[in-house]
């Protein structure tokens, strides 16, 4: 019963990991386009922001392109940070249930060798009284 509840940890366990593997590459591909986005946003702002600036004044065109560096900066620097907190949701929740799953089958696995201990231990006593009687 110990090799069977060996190997079936380590195959959960090997199943977690390889989810874990599967949730690391998703996100990961998610983040990608995500970042994708943003520099296609970011380049399209930027241009449009160019063709602004040849039509005004050298200064208002210095004054513009600060305040836009800093619109982009901050909206990259929000958009990272949801992703960061998104992905640490999402692993932290596929954790809760990876957890509860295993242990939801470990409490059956328990009551299972607490039920067979029982019959095993009621035959031992009706094999001992038998065998007392015998005597």
């Amino acid at each position: 019963h110990e090799r069977e509840h060996d190997r079936e940890i380590s195959e959960l366990a090997a199943q977690h990991a390889e989810e874990m593997e599967k949730l690391r590459a998703e996100l990961k591909e998610e983040q990608r386009h995500l970042l994708d986005e943003l520099k296609q946003q970011i380049a399209a702002t930027h241009r449009a922001e160019q063709e602004q600036a040849q039509l005004q004044s050298q200064t208002l065109h210095s004054l513009e392109l600060e305040a836009l560096r800093l619109t982009l900066n901050n909206l990259h620097t929000s958009q990272l940070e949801l992703t960061q907190s998104n992905l640490r949701k999402e692993k932290e929740t596929a954790l809760m249930e990876l957890r509860e799953m295993l242990n939801d089958k470990r409490a059956q696995e328990i009551a299972i060798l607490q039920s067979r201990h029982q019959l095993e231990w009621e035959r031992i006593k009706e094999q001992c009284l038998k065998e007392k009687d015998d005597l």
